[in-house]
Formats: structure tokens, sequence, C-alpha cells
């Protein structure tokens, strides 16, 4: 049974304990409204007052492999990249918070694991999941057919990226590959996002338009400070991050939403070592999360309530491999 959780975040090049776990009600409908930040209304205190706990599933956890079991942890990657409001650093530039950190948390309980979240970068957060320092990854991550190879997932969103201007750009809906012919735009590099873009881009050059010139950042400051200074026209990334940046900054907008696939939908999932015998104990508690409705408040917490999936599936169809 739990009462109480600590909420390990470990740095990966230093780790260290930075924050503990500020539980609320295990029932959602019973929990305290989330403290309103200055701006946009949204929560980014390290209290996190408004995250909900909740009691363990003996059944569920009885699935966890025994050495997770015996260790009693849950060993969990996110970017904490400072990509709002998915996983990023809260007011003490300390403390990770956000809707991916806040699922993991709500998972680990449901297990009876004691959390270890530990921040790392986008392309170490896949080397550690599949040699198994990492028991599992919350962090954005879409299911592909050619991750499938390497990793097990749980489903929990809808994948959708979102083109994100300046609140003055004349550019007021951008729906195809035309809308962004001779642009100059902003992009993860690695990411599937980048995919659909080149995708587009190939597309205008087969048609005779003008090519797109992408940029690439590392943080999303950057992208932003691009956008304000004009350097990129648009930014095309995770709906998540471009509706929380609309929303709370003022000085963008979305216009335009895509499928992740670009013309396919994806899921989100919790990522796992392939085989390692944990996906369907994940899968098991984001359900119970979906049942209880601990799960749909997580996300109306962020504002993310339009990504919610009713089932979290194992392994569903993931988007195809290129070529």
């Amino acid at each position: 049974m739990i009462t109480r959780r600590t909420w390990l975040v470990s740095l990966a090049a230093a780790p260290a304990l930075l924050s503990a776990c500020s539980g609320a009600s295990a029932d959602p409908a019973a929990a305290p409204a989330a403290t309103p930040a200055a701006s946009g209304g949204v929560d980014t205190s390290p209290e996190q007052a408004g995250r909900l706990t909740v009691e363990a599933v003996p059944e569920i956890a009885a699935k966890v492999p025994q050495e997770i079991r015996e260790r009693g942890t849950l060993v969990i990657g996110t970017t904490g990249s400072g990509n709002p409001p998915l996983s990023f650093r809260a007011d003490d530039d300390e403390t990770v918070i956000g809707v991916e950190p806040d699922i993991a948390l709500l998972v680990a309980q449901v297990l009876d694991l004691e959390p270890d979240v530990r921040t790392t970068s986008w392309e170490n957060l896949f080397l550690s999941m599949e040699s198994g320092q990492y028991d599992v990854g919350f962090s954005n991550i879409t299911v592909t057919e050619e991750r499938k190879e390497k990793y097990d997932f749980a489903s929990y969103r809808v994948d959708t990226l979102a083109w994100e201007v300046p609140q003055d750009s004349r550019i007021t809906a951008i729906d195809g590959p035309a809308d962004v012919a001779g642009l100059t735009v902003s992009v993860g590099s690695g990411t599937n996002q980048e995919k659909v873009l080149l995708d587009w881009d190939a597309q205008n050059r087969a048609a005779g338009r003008e090519p797109v010139t992408v940029q690439y950042y590392q943080q999303a400051s950057d992208t932003y400070l691009a956008l304000r200074s004009g350097r990129i026209q648009a930014a095309f990334g995770p709906n998540p991050t471009a509706a929380y940046h609309a929303l709370v900054a003022g000085d963008t907008k979305v216009v335009g939403l895509v499928p992740g696939g670009g013309t396919v939908q994806a899921d989100i999932a919790a990522t796992t070592q392939k085989g390692n015998g944990l996906v369907q104990a994940l899968a098991d508690a984001l359900n119970h999360l979906i049942g209880t409705g601990a799960y749909a408040s997580t996300l109306e917490r962020w504002n993310l309530a339009d990504e919610a999936v009713p089932v979290s599936e194992v392994n569903p169809p993931g988007l195809p491999k290129a070529g």
C-alpha cells in the first residue's frame, strides 16, 4: 500500500536528489486545484500542488519483472530539456515537471515502485533504454515500426504535430506542403516531425515549388528567439509544446495541426527494452489510470485533454519505415 512517494530526479551527468513528490488525493475529483502560474494559468511551481497520487494495484504490480520488483524502483528516462508542458524545469530551475513525469509517476505508484526519474539527452535516452539502464522512457516518444525492432511500447497519448508562427505573422494556415514552400522553418533533428517536413519539401521540389530552408535548434528557447527575430518564419514541433507556448507567452499562434505521421496517425508511448517483460504491466497500469479518471485529470491539468487515448495498447501499429 502506497502512503507516500519520494520522487527521485537524477541528472544523467551528475545524479542528485532534486525534489520530493507533492501528493494530492488518490481521488481525482477530490484533488486540490493546481496553483495558477503568473502567466497562462499553468502551474510551473516546484511544489506542483495539483499533481495526483494513486494507490498501488497489487495484481498489476505482480506483473512487473522480478528483478525490478526486488530492486523496488522504476528507473524512468525523460529529457527534461525545456519543452513545456512535456518535461521541463520548474520555476526553481531544478525540479522536473510536466505531463510526461506526471504520468510516469502515476504508473510507478500503480506498480508499487519508487520512481527514479533521470534526465538525459534525446539520443542517450534511447541508448539507455536499449541497454536496460533505464526501465522505461516517458518523453513524447512516437511509436514507429523501426523502433519496435528494439523497444516495446505501451501507448498513452495521440501524437499530434503543430505549426507555430509569430502572433503578427501574415501566415494564417499551414495545411500542407504548398503552404511552406519558400519558408525558413525550424524543426528538431532526428525527430518524427523532421521526417514529415523533409517529405513535404520533397513534394514541393517535385512540383516545382520553392524549397524549404530548414534550421535546427537544440533548445526551445533558441527556436522562439529565432521566431521573434525573424530568422525563421515558422516552427514545426509537438503540438503540446506549441499550444503551451502560445497560451503562456502570447507572442505566437498555432496555424496548423498535422498527424504525427504526416498523413498517418501515430501514438505516443511508454518505451522499454524489447522483450524485458515490463510492457504489459505498463499498459495495465495506464489502463487502470484511464479507468479511474486520474489519466484524464492529469492531461487536463496540462491542457492536453484532446490528446487522450481511450485505451493503452501494447505495441500498437507504428509509423511505417521510410522508403
